[in-house]
């Protein structure tokens, strides 16, 4: 998840803006804000940025892959579809009397 460092700066920062004559509540402040902060980020469901880029990293191989499966097939189908256009130029026309 996050690192723990920023939830302590964010914290700090906060308890920073009250007011000095509060100072003495500073610790308490600064305590809540940092639970509350990590609270709130904890129902976000963020992710790292390690975490981040090692799924990019898995998406952009998923993608080269699916594009040469994708031209797997268009070769596929393109060798298909030409052998049974010989078949059926290979076949003799079939007589439509029916003389036999």
């Amino acid at each position: 998840m996050i690192d723990p460092k920023v939830f302590d700066e964010l914290a700090k920062r906060f308890a920073d803006a009250v007011p000095p004559s509060f100072r003495q509540f500073q610790a308490d402040m600064e305590k809540n804000f940092h639970a509350a902060l990590q609270a709130t980020f904890a129902k976000l469901e963020l992710v790292t940025r390690e975490e981040f880029d090692v799924q990019q990293a898995v998406l952009a191989r998923t993608r080269a892959k699916l594009e040469e499966l994708e031209k797997q097939v268009a070769e596929l189908e393109a060798k298909a579809g030409a052998g049974k256009r010989r078949k059926s130029a290979e076949k003799p026309a079939e007589p439509e009397g029916g003389d036999a």
